[in-house]
């Protein structure tokens, strides 16, 4: 079934610079609030780790509860300006914050996005699934994943529906189709693309496939800075790139259409002809 077309939705993309210091990377985040509504923006994507980050590698000494300075901040703000944001946080773990986590095996945080409305309500957390060991990193060194099973995360914005994972899901494709079945039309991926050969390559390659296999927009926001790779996109779901960074710290606003993204599904039906279903791996009858 086609949606009925509404008016675009708009959306600034803050592919900022991210520290290890909590106080100013709000002040950098307060000021891409500031941008979005002088431009009238509806929502907001900040990048992963936008709370606070170090190239080296993100744990426990980053993470701030669901209730703290970050989200909290996030929200009060969203309700002042009625700019709806999607951003990337570090939260405890399940094993820190009590006297029996005292291993470093425990003490890990996690990786996590929020979805905050217009209102200043906090609609949606998602976990990252799929941690990043790879390329020599070991992301579940330092993080947990989160349940393959939990609900997708979504949030309504005007009339188009944003799903929402972060970084390494990009390069696994059942995470974007979960999300679509659960009713995206924008796959937005909040991220800290780790800089290296051939990665800025990968990162434009899977935004783009990711796009053209859902006949999904593709919201990729990178962190800019030492050790990741920027170079934030904004995909059409015909797989055309419409916005482009580079590498340095960027503010930009586009209006995502939802009567091209109809216009594309309904000539290319390939979510209706689609012949399996995506089964979280645990799920799976053997």
């Amino acid at each position: 079934m086609v949606r009925t077309p509404s008016g675009p939705v708009r959306v600034t993309i803050a592919q900022i610079e991210v520290s290890n210091d909590h106080a100013a990377n709000l002040l950098v985040v307060r000021s891409a609030f500031t941008e979005a509504q002088r431009l009238r923006a509806d929502l907001l994507v900040l990048p992963e780790y936008a709370s606070g980050f170090d190239p080296r590698g993100v744990g426990v000494e980053h993470a701030e509860p669901l209730d703290g300075p970050f989200v909290t901040t996030l929200q009060r703000w969203a309700a002042e300006t009625g700019v709806a944001v999607i951003a990337g946080t570090t939260l405890p773990g399940t094993g820190t914050g009590t006297g029996a986590a005292t291993s470093s095996a425990a003490a890990r945080a996690v990786n996590a996005v929020v979805a905050i409305d217009g209102g200043g309500h906090r609609v949606g957390v998602y976990r990252k699934v799929h941690l990043y060991d790879a390329f020599g990193h070991r992301e579940s060194d330092r993080l947990e994943p989160g349940p393959v099973d939990a609900a997708p995360t979504t949030m309504t914005v005007g009339g188009l529906t944003f799903g929402v994972m972060t970084c390494y899901d990009l390069r696994f494709p059942e995470s974007a189709r979960r999300l679509v079945d659960a009713g995206a039309d924008v796959l937005v991926v909040p991220a800290a693309w780790a800089a290296g050969d051939l990665k800025a390559d990968h990162w434009r390659t899977l935004a783009r496939a990711r796009a053209i296999e859902n006949t999904s927009v593709v919201l990729a926001v990178g962190q800019a800075g030492k050790g990741v790779t920027g170079r934030s996109l904004l995909v059409g779901p015909d797989g055309q790139v419409g916005l482009e960074l580079d590498e340095r710290a960027s503010l930009r606003t586009a209006d995502v259409d939802p009567g091209a993204l109809g216009a594309v599904r309904e000539a290319n039906p390939s979510l209706a002809n689609r012949r399996y279903a995506v089964v979280p791996k645990d799920q799976q009858q053997r």
